[in-house]
């Protein structure tokens, strides 16, 4: 039987939207999910068209929301970069239910004066010394990369009431079927990612 969507019957969806903020309240909200998560989940696309998603730690974000990784680029998700760039990052903030979705196109980029500058003493225990004198784990070491995640488009949820309000918008939801206003559910899309980019810059 064909399926026939319609967004309007979303309710749930419509009562938390809160998309009619200024672009700077939208930016300024997501930085400070994105910097008060320490792991997210970036899912790349096998060759056979499987996803698969691996925790990585975000090592830095541009001010227009790119993010930067550093990683083995003896690892299967270069290859699977380098076939298909379109990734998707994800994060959540257990203790609140917050989250953010970022889709994006990814590179692979052996800039080792930007290795140097995000590199950190942990990376080595990831990376591993191999005893040769160079592949050492250093920030010189030749199978350190870097990924870098251009956003195309951003969704995240963001707490924006007391537990005990979200607890009782629940609760008469169950009893009034009115769908509970709960988090702040906000999109940056393309067009406003570039006009970021253009005015906050992309330095990092």
């Amino acid at each position: 039987m064909e399926t026939t969507i319609d967004p309007s019957k979303d309710v749930t969806k419509q009562k938390n939207e809160d998309n009619n903020v200024p672009i700077g309240v939208k930016l300024d909200d997501l930085y400070k999910l994105i910097d008060g998560i320490n792991v997210c989940m970036l899912t790349t696309r096998r060759s056979d068209g499987s996803l698969v998603s691996r925790a990585m730690q975000t090592r830095t974000r541009s001010p227009a929301s790119d993010i930067w990784f550093i990683a083995n680029n003896q690892s299967h998700k270069f290859e699977e970069i380098l076939t298909d760039p379109n990734v998707n990052v994800a994060y959540l903030r257990q203790s609140t239910g917050e989250w953010v979705s970022v889709s994006g196109m990814a590179r692979v980029d052996n800039d080792r004066e930007m290795i140097k500058k995000l590199y950190a003493a942990d990376i080595k225990a990831w990376i591993g010394d191999l005893g040769d004198g160079i592949h050492d784990g250093s920030a010189s070491d030749p199978r350190i990369s870097l990924i870098f995640v251009e956003a195309q488009s951003v969704s995240y949820s963001k707490k924006d009431r007391p537990t005990i309000v979200q607890w009782f918008n629940i609760v008469k939801g169950m009893v009034t079927g009115e769908p509970p206003k709960v988090t702040a559910d906000r999109q940056l899309d393309q067009d406003e990612l570039k006009s970021s980019r253009f005015e906050r810059g992309t330095k990092i």
